[in-house]
C-alpha cells in the first residue's frame, strides 16, 4: 500500500499542512499512522480527504463532517444517516448551482447589452426591444434574471 507524507498530501489537495494537522486533531483521520512522530497517510486517508473536501465544498462545517466520520466508524447501522447527509448536501449544491446560473445569466446578458450598445453607439435599440423583443438566447437570459422564468 502506497503511503504519503503530509507535504505530499498538502500538495496533492492544495491544502496547507496546518489544515491537515487540524483535521487530524479533530479526529477526521482515526486510523492515521505515525512513524517517528510523523504522520503517514495511506490511501484510506486520501479517500477520506476526498470525502471531507467534498462535504466542506458543499458547505458542511467541520463539526458535521466529524459526525459523519464518526458514523463511518459505527458501521452499517448509520447508512441511513450518511445517505440523508449526502442527499441534503446534494440539494444544497443544486440550489447553489441554480443561484450561480442566475448570476451567470445576468453577466452574460449585460455583456451582450454593452457590446450591442457600443456597436450601436447608444442603448436606444436595446430599450426598444425590451421586455419581449430580444434575440432568442438573450431573451432567455433576460427572462431568467428579470422575470424569474427558466
Amino acid at each position: 500500500m502506497e503511503t504519503y507524507t503530509i507535504g505530499q498530501i498538502s500538495e496533492m489537495f492544495q491544502l496547507p499542512v496546518s489544515t491537515l494537522r487540524y483535521y487530524d486533531r479533530e479526529g477526521l483521520f482515526p486510523e492515521l499512522r505515525r512513524q517517528s512522530g510523523r504522520r503517514i497517510f495511506s490511501e484510506r486517508e486520501v479517500e477520506a480527504l476526498r470525502v471531507i473536501e467534498c462535504l466542506k465544498n458543499s458547505g458542511l462545517e467541520i463539526r458535521d463532517i466529524k459526525r459523519f466520520m464518526q458514523w463511518c466508524g459505527e458501521g452499517p447501522s448509520t447508512y441511513p444517516q450518511r445517505k440523508q447527509l449526502f442527499e441534503a448536501r446534494r440539494k444544497a449544491v443544486e440550489e447553489e448551482m441554480a443561484r450561480l446560473q442566475k448570476t451567470l445569466n445576468l453577466l452574460e446578458y449585460k455583456c451582450w447589452y454593452y457590446e450591442t450598445a457600443m456597436r450601436d453607439g447608444d442603448e436606444e435599440g436595446i430599450q426598444n426591444m425590451l421586455p419581449d423583443g430580444l434575440p432568442k438566447e438573450i431573451q432567455r437570459l433576460y427572462d431568467d434574471v428579470f422575470k424569474g422564468n427558466a
